[in-house]
């Protein structure tokens, strides 16, 4: 099947197909939900968004596998891959043989996708070599336009628009944005033991909680009241943020609009189920059932076919 997406999106050099299977088996192995709604996309479309998304993961791995790993040194590893990146895209000269940026690069020139995009994403993942707290929701909000924004930005020329690009890329920002809200809320635990807190400090205190009220939740795994009070607060700002972006669907591509629309579903979903929980973050990661992820899929599927048959 890869090889059709790939004949489909007219890549036919063997080591740049090599390079887009391997950014593929890596959305396939950590991005299931993603995962699953990009086979809603037409198989020509497939390839670019996997090539974005296993350049987001490289940087990723930088910064957040569990090992010996100095700051100093996952800061290195980043300004190489910064590095290596900004020499191939720019400067259009080879660096190193690291496949992902082989397909990433593809990509972007592919698309037109702008160098800033990667720059202002790569500068977010180096504040998460230092910060580790955010006091307030604009300061926040500057560290998700590189993180989470501009992954909604890269992938809007690949989906496509009916209206001006300028239009729609508020609404695909803001769907990156609630998206990684919704992570941000789910994986409190995990972040944790990162030593980081992705919530508006002002916004935890206005509830009576901080990073030792956190602390003790993980530690006793239980969701103190005012951490659940706090939490419910930050649900309901995420839940408008998903709100805003459900707009935009209409203004891609008729043969987007089930792929996103199940990403949507899927991600809001995780949501509801924090809600569900009452929101046990320390005890339980929250996910869509397996169930839930199949009846979405499918009705995207039928979505996806019946748009893209009024294409021929």
């Amino acid at each position: 099947m890869i090889g059709s997406e790939l004949d489909a999106a007219g890549v036919h050099d063997q080591a740049l197909r090599e390079a887009y299977r391997r950014c593929r088996a890596i959305n396939a192995q950590h991005g299931r939900t993603f995962f699953l709604a990009t086979r809603l996309l037409s198989p020509a479309q497939r390839p670019a968004v996997h090539a974005l998304y296993g350049f987001a993961r490289r940087a990723d791995d930088v910064l957040d596998g569990f090992d010996s790993r100095s700051t100093d040194q996952r800061a290195r590893e980043l300004q190489a891959l910064a590095t290596a990146l900004f020499t191939r895209l720019v400067e259009k000269r080879p660096a190193g043989d690291d496949p992902i940026l082989e397909a990433v690069v593809d990509t972007a020139n592919n698309y037109e996708l702008d160098w800033q995009l990667f720059d202002d994403f790569l500068g977010s993942m180096r504040m998460d070599l230092t910060v580790t707290d955010y006091p307030d929701r604009a300061a926040l909000d500057r560290y998700m336009y590189g993180s989470a924004e501009v992954i909604g930005l890269q992938l809007l020329p690949v989906l496509g628009t009916v209206a001006p690009r300028d239009e729609a890329a508020p609404y695909a920002a803001a769907l990156g944005k609630a998206f990684q809200l919704t992570n941000f809320l789910r994986d409190i635990d995990e972040d944790l033991t990162r030593g980081r807190v992705y919530l508006p400090a002002d916004e935890l205190a206005g509830h009576g909680v901080d990073r030792d009220v956190l602390a003790w939740c993980q530690r006793n795994r239980r969701t103190d009241p005012r951490v659940r009070s706090a939490l419910t607060e930050q649900h309901a700002v995420t839940r408008r943020i998903y709100t805003q972006a459900k707009g935009g669907i209409a203004l891609l591509h008729p043969r987007s609009r089930p792929c996103v629309d199940a990403a949507l579903t899927l991600y809001s979903g995780i949501l509801d189920r924090i809600e569900e929980l009452d929101f046990a973050v320390f005890t339980e990661r929250a996910r869509v059932s397996t169930a839930r992820r199949l009846q979405v899929a499918g009705t995207g599927l039928v979505k996806a076919l019946r748009a893209r048959r009024q294409e021929v």
